[in-house]
């Protein structure tokens, strides 16, 4: 089962009584062309049965970065996830009954990679596509906009948005995950010479399996070539 904690729970715990410091994390992923975000449906407390985003309490000897990556491998099992934090939410009527500041991430994940239940406080756990957002608890949407603006900067300026695909993907799934994320159309024969020319991307001798369309060619990102890129000065721009 997996370990799913919410803000209400966090709070009856000693180290919050402590610290009043949580961590909240959006967990991108992406499916079937769609950018989605994983949240969690309280089982108890003053938001019972309310969606929010999964998060906990950050412990006594720990950073809250590795706290961010405690929570998330106890959500997922995975260790290796692309995790960034975005900054403090510290409005002092954020949550209702105490004074609570909330350092805010966001995670990128390929939804292949594991299966997610509710476990403790948490009754269920879902993936929610980024047009169909519920209204969140306290100022999780809030965290969630802002997370989203930072993602879509941040996947101009860096190869990022691979770790929401699979190992193996096709140049049109790699145009509509941008497509998505920044919210624009593409051309795609411009994409295609765009992303080839960085020669950022391994060409394999595969092609898709069981589609019912012309299989087209498989290509994986090489984080090795993109390190080797930037140190002779290659400056990735999207």
């Amino acid at each position: 089962m997996v370990k799913i904690e919410d803000e209400d729970s966090v709070l009856k715990n000693e180290h919050s009584a402590m610290n009043a410091i949580t961590i909240d994390c959006v967990i991108f992923g992406f499916d079937k062309g769609s950018l989605e975000v994983l949240l969690v449906q309280h089982g108890e407390g003053i938001s019972k049965g309310k969606w929010g985003l999964p998060g906990g309490w950050i412990l006594k000897k720990e950073s809250t970065d590795d706290a961010a990556h405690r929570l998330l491998n106890e959500l997922t099992g995975l260790d290796n996830i692309y995790l960034e934090q975005l900054k403090a939410f510290g409005d002092p009527d954020r949550f209702p009954l105490r004074r609570v500041i909330t350092i805010g991430y966001y995670a990128l994940v390929k939804r292949e990679d594991y299966n997610i239940k509710a476990g403790f406080t948490a009754s269920d756990a879902k993936w929610y596509k980024i047009n169909s957002i519920p209204d969140l608890i306290y100022d999780h949407n809030e965290i969630l906009a802002y997370s989203i603006k930072q993602l879509q900067n941040r996947v101009r300026q860096a190869p990022i948005g691979f770790n929401l695909l699979p190992e193996k993907f096709t140049l049109l799934q790699l145009m509509h995950l941008y497509e998505e994320v920044l919210g624009i159309e593409m051309d795609k024969s411009n994409f295609r010479r765009k992303i080839l020319h960085m020669k950022l991307l391994v060409a394999l001798d595969e092609k898709q399996q069981d589609v019912s369309h012309r299989a087209a060619k498989l290509f994986k990102f090489d984080p090795e070539i993109y390190t080797k890129l930037t140190e002779k000065g290659f400056n990735f721009e999207f």
